[in-house]
Order: C-alpha cells, then sequence, then structure tokens
C-alpha cells in the first residue's frame, strides 16, 4: 500500500514538477517486500494512482535512524528473516506506519547496537567497579549479566511492541465505539450513503481511533479507486477491534443479502450502548473491590502490623534489633510498594477506559 491516512497534496508549482509520478520508486520496492500467502492472490498490481490534476502525494517517510537501520539489515533481513504472521498482522493493526522487514531490520539493528555498547560499558564497569568491590568471579558473572541480559531485554520489549500497540489500539476503539455508533446512526437516519457516512467519520477527531479507522476506508475509496463493501472488507481484515470487525462485516453482510442498512445501524448503536453501561457498572464494581482491598492491605493491615512489631520490640530483651530491622522493611518497603501497586493497578482501568 503506497498511500497512507494523513496524506497530503500540494499545488505543483514548476512545470518541471509534472512528472512526480515518474520519479516514484515505490513499485520495485514494494515487490521486493511484499510477500502473499500460498491462499491469497494479489486482487490489483501495484499502479500508479492518480491524484487531481496539479497535486502530488506526500508520503510517510522512514526516520533517518530506521532507514539507517533498514539499509544496513535490509538484504541480511529480505534473505534469512521469517516473518511470522502475527507480527505483520500486529505491525498493520497498530499503524506503525512502517513493513515488518523494516521493522525486523530496525529490532536487530538497535540490539545490535545496544549490545555493543553494554559491552564498552561492562568494561569499564568491570575493571572500574565490579573487580575491585565484589572480586574477579562475582565482578565477571555481574559483567555477562549486565551484558548478555540487557540486549536480550531490549529486543524482547522492541518484538512485543507491535503487539502492545495493537492491544493499546484495540481498548482506544471500544471505549470510542459507542458514541461513534450514534453518530453513524444518526447520519444514517438521514438518507445519507455509507460512504459518505465514513468519511465524515473519518473528520471527526472525537472519536479518536475509531475516525482513523473511518480514514483507511475513506483512503480505499477515494484515493485507491475501491468500491465501498471491498474498503469496509478490507478495513474489517485490518482493525484491532473485535467489535468494529463485527460492525464492519455486519455492514458487508447486510448490503449484499439486500437488507436495509438504517435498521443495523440503529440495533448496532443500541447494542454498543448497552455494552458500554455494562462494562461501566463492571469497572465500578471492580473499583469499589480495589477500594475495600486498599483499605484492608494497605491501610488496616500495616497498622497492626506495625503496632505488634514496636510492642515486641519494647518486650523482648535478646531480638529486639531484628524487630526493628523488620519495622524498617515494613514502613520503608512494604507500605510504598504495595501502594504503588495499588496506583498501578487503578491507572491501568484509567488507560482501559
Amino acid at each position: 500500500m503506497f498511500l497512507q491516512p494523513g496524506w497530503r497534496v500540494r499545488p505543483l508549482a514548476r512545470k518541471e514538477e509534472r512528472g512526480v509520478f515518474e520519479k516514484l520508486d515505490t513499485k520495485r520496492e514494494y515487490i521486493k517486500t511484499k510477500r502473499f500467502r500460498p491462499e491469497e492472490k494479489m486482487e490489483r498490481p501495484p499502479h500508479q494512482v492518480l491524484l487531481p490534476k496539479g497535486s502530488s502525494p506526500q508520503g510517510i517517510r522512514l526516520s533517518p535512524y530506521k532507514a539507517f537501520c533498514w539499509a544496513v539489515m535490509g538484504r541480511a533481513v529480505q534473505r534469512k528473516a521469517r516473518i511470522s504472521q502475527d507480527l505483520e498482522e500486529n505491525v498493520i493493526k497498530a499503524h506503525m506506519n512502517i513493513r515488518p522487514e523494516e521493522y525486523v531490520a530496525y529490532v536487530r539493528m538497535t540490539t545490535l547496537i545496544t549490545a555493543m555498547a553494554m559491552v564498552m560499558v561492562g568494561l569499564l564497569m568491570f575493571f572500574l567497579l565490579l573487580w575491585p568491590a565484589f572480586g574477579l568471579m562475582t565482578g565477571l558473572i555481574l559483567f555477562i549479566l549486565l551484558v548478555v541480559m540487557i540486549p536480550i531485554l531490549a529486543f524482547a520489549g522492541m518484538m512485543a511492541a507491535p503487539g502492545i500497540g495493537r492491544k493499546k489500539r484495540e481498548r482506544m476503539i471500544d471505549a470510542r465505539i459507542s458514541g461513534a455508533m450514534s453518530f453513524i446512526s444518526a447520519m444514517a437516519s438521514a438518507e445519507v450513503p455509507v460512504d459518505v457516512i465514513f468519511k465524515e467519520l473519518s473528520k471527526e477527531e472525537i472519536y479518536g481511533e475509531v475516525s482513523e479507522e473511518a480514514k483507511w476506508i475513506t483512503r480505499d475509496t477515494e484515493l485507491l479507486g475501491i468500491d465501498i463493501l471491498t474498503a469496509i472488507r478490507k478495513g474489517a481484515q485490518r482493525s484491532p477491534s473485535m467489535k468494529f470487525q463485527d460492525f464492519l462485516q455486519g455492514v458487508v453482510t447486510t448490503s449484499q443479502s439486500g437488507g436495509q442498512l438504517k435498521p443495523f445501524f440503529l440495533l448496532k448503536a443500541e447494542q454498543f450502548e448497552k455494552e458500554n453501561k455494562l462494562e461501566m457498572r463492571k469497572k465500578m464494581e471492580s473499583l469499589g473491590m480495589l477500594a475495600e482491598s486498599f483499605i484492608t492491605v494497605v491501610v488496616a493491615f500495616p497498622l497492626f502490623l506495625v503496632v505488634i512489631m514496636a510492642i515486641m520490640a519494647l518486650i523482648s530483651k535478646s531480638g529486639s534489633g531484628f524487630v526493628v530491622q523488620l519495622l524498617w522493611v515494613v514502613i520503608g518497603l512494604m507500605i510504598p510498594m504495595s501502594q504503588a501497586g495499588f496506583i498501578f493497578v487503578i491507572w491501568n482501568m484509567e488507560q482501559e477506559a
């Protein structure tokens, strides 16, 4: 796919810029890296997209560092790397604006640079800190752990980033889909065509990632010349949200079976509104349970524990020092960590809302 949502057009200033489409070399690069599974076939080969006269496409380019990673690691990735289907789907559904092969090259190059940097940092720490403080064997073990574990963690984190981005977009779509369905049903009540509905939805930034999904459908219809039902079907394949996928597939099925879209939109708006109310009720119940747990675990239990340990320290004659140390552990470590855990859980629930 050559064009991404958010592409802009600008007027050509000089006559020599009229041949801008001849200068685009995306077709050959696209064929190099695009792969089709055995059950798939290329419906339309890479082709030039004709925009209105006097305009030219402006695409989303790789950052200088990612372009450097692709230039260094690109050939090796194309020859030897096996891109998993999950990674490819996560990159597409997370809207990362990068091809899976380019992302793998970026991950491998970053991991290599991280490993080289950690070797240099580890050597300095080994000779200046680890060896004098812990001895040769212990310092060598810590050096190996530092050099090996950090690049592995960096690699694992970057490979998991597309999946995390996909899940994040899924939560954001599910959080806005109820309001978007109300907008769609209102437009359908005014007998607005379905392609115009998605075009208008793409302009409403208040619906967040739902409007981004509508932008991709509008891009397919207006820039690539795809009919609206095919564009909606492709949008369902690209969307990370199961709810939005079900809605788009329902639009295609209803249209192909000769049904009316207006009752379908109204039914879906009512369904998502009820589901949204149920989700809000579940979250309120979860917050109530967390509040009770917070009072019990973080407030009452540490208070009773501190009082009991303080009395034990006063009564005990031989083990008072050990009890005081445990008391410091409870006050300085246990209570702050439990509070931080509850804060993280509540923050994560807020992100999903």
